[in-house]
């Protein structure tokens, strides 16, 4: 026997089949409900064509649909592989033509685009979770038809090794990587800790994020449930952990910012064991407002990433001793300051690779040890604080942004004759998006018209919330690079 996700949910819907897995607003899913809906949207898909070691992609809004389709894949051996809901076609097709999937499914959110990204990056089928117009012809895996069995689906030979999901992220260039992680690693990261009673987890992540099964694939360890929301706002967040009872709210900085500008002193939160945050820079200040609005509650750091799961974390008895640190490395994860003061992670827990890019794979993975990419350093107990990035990569909001990618966006606009974007130190985003431009002769843009520029060409969160006119760009003498952390350090020196 391995270590399959798959077994995860056969093994839950036997043991606890009534209990609550996974709930978003007034809807719940059992654990008996997932598997059953499981087993015949992974016969579906054998009807498809789909087997094992299959790239599927999906895209789509965060749902309980998609739920039985993650463990449907699971049982078949096929890679789960979720597109970013906020893409553009353009910004997804690059993407989808990285997987080379088999498959394409959709929500109904996104089944029309969905139908455009297929013929774009030449995927060969579409299908459906839900009743769609717009998707002629695709199959729609979750109608209900009685000759679809709800039973096992035949399939011999799969191996804890074989890849479970990939998870796409942007290196410096903001060119997609997809990052691989198998089953053995999944539940390996997920397992952890979860020895006591059922944690109910509230999840702010959306569900193309890892955070996002990370948490769930933990809670269902556990014997719990999963709490998905439509949007993180500070509302909707509580609601979800009031009416759940939830016992953990994991959030990243920003978002935890906002709850605690909300007053929710008339709330019952009292089932709330652990506020737990990190992702981006968490500031002493928000710790010791945690702490103080929810006294009932254990509060940790964590410090990791989708390639190479956690790396540290501070446990609440640190956090008030140990300001700015991220924490000790968790059993079993090996970290040292290698070569200009990157923190390297060494465990079990590691990405196989980036798919089909064995170049950037080999730059990340030497001898075993992961290089984060980020500046770190150690004090005299062996607990880590995090300085800097070795790469000019924006961490942004738990987002990852690549600054050539923002450039491109900018450099066409008629307000600008010179661009730079960099990453700005911010307590609530960790860092924000700043552009920095010489101004072309007619004047220099606002901030405002540079959002607008990049509707349709950029996500969002992609797009920059601060904007610096200079007279010029900081250049090396020998090569006309722009020299991005000198940009920072005026743009810091000038407040």
């Amino acid at each position: 026997m391995g270590l399959l996700i798959g077994d995860l949910f056969r093994r839950s819907a036997a043991n606890t089949p009534g209990c609550v897995a996974a709930s978003m607003g007034d809807r719940e899913l059992s654990y008996a409900d997932i598997d059953r809906t499981a087993n015949r949207v992974a016969h579906r898909l054998l009807e498809q064509g789909i087997a094992r070691g299959d790239r599927v992609l999906w895209w789509g809004d965060t749902s309980l649909e998609v739920v039985p389709v993650f463990a449907a894949l699971a049982k078949l051996g096929a890679v789960f592989a979720p597109l970013n809901a906020h893409l553009g076609v353009d910004e997804a097709e690059d993407v989808a033509r990285l997987a080379r999937a088999r498959l394409l499914i959709a929500s109904p959110s996104h089944a029309e685009l969905a139908v455009d990204l297929a013929k774009r990056a030449g995927l060969p089928a579409v299908a459906t979770l839900g009743p769609t117009d717009v998707a002629a012809g695709a199959v729609d895996l979750l109608a209900e038809h009685g000759d679809v069995p709800a039973t096992e689906p035949p399939v011999s030979g799969l191996d804890e090794r074989d890849p479970h999901v990939i998870f796409f992220t942007s290196g410096s260039t903001g060119r997609p990587k997809g990052v691989v992680l198998s089953h053995r690693v999944n539940h390996l990261r997920t397992a952890a800790g979860n020895f006591g009673d059922p944690e109910r987890v509230v999840c702010m992540f959306p569900l193309f994020h890892m955070a996002g099964w990370t948490l769930a694939l933990g809670a269902w360890q556990s014997g719990g449930e999963i709490v998905f929301v439509r949007s993180a706002s500070a509302e909707e967040l509580l609601d979800a952990a009031e009416r759940r009872r939830a016992t953990r709210l994991y959030c990243i900085p920003a978002v935890w910012a906002r709850i605690l500008a909300t007053d929710f002193s008339a709330r019952d939160l009292s089932s709330l064991t652990q506020v737990d945050t990190g992702t981006s820079a968490t500031p002493p200040e928000l710790v010791a407002e945690l702490k103080r609005r929810f006294p009932g509650a254990r509060t940790r750091i964590a410090y990791g990433s989708t390639e190479a799961g956690s790396g540290a974390r501070l446990a609440d008895e640190d956090l008030l001793r140990k300001p700015g640190s991220v924490g000790l490395p968790p059993p079993g994860v090996d970290l040292r300051i290698g070569e200009g003061g990157e923190v390297c992670l060494r465990s079990e827990t590691m990405m196989d690779g980036y798919f089909d890019d064995p170049e950037a794979t080999a730059r990340a993975l030497v001898d075993g040890w992961y290089h984060t990419g980020d500046v770190g350093v150690l004090d005299d107990e062996g607990y880590l604080s995090i300085v800097g990035r070795v790469r000019d990569i924006i961490r942004t909001g738990g987002e990852t942004v690549g600054p050539g990618e923002v450039e491109d966006a900018l450099r066409d606009h008629p307000g600008v004759a010179e661009v730079a974007v960099v990453g700005i130190a911010d307590p609530q985003w960790g860092e924000v998006v700043c552009a920095v431009i010489v101004a072309a002769s007619g004047g220099a843009p606002t901030l405002d018209e540079l959002s607008v520029h990049c509707e349709g060409r950029l996500a969002r969160f992609k797009r920059p919330r601060r904007l610096e006119v200079v007279e010029a760009l900081p250049r090396t003498a020998a090569t006309g690079q722009v020299q991005r952390s000198l940009l920072v350090e005026r743009i810091l020196a000038s407040g």
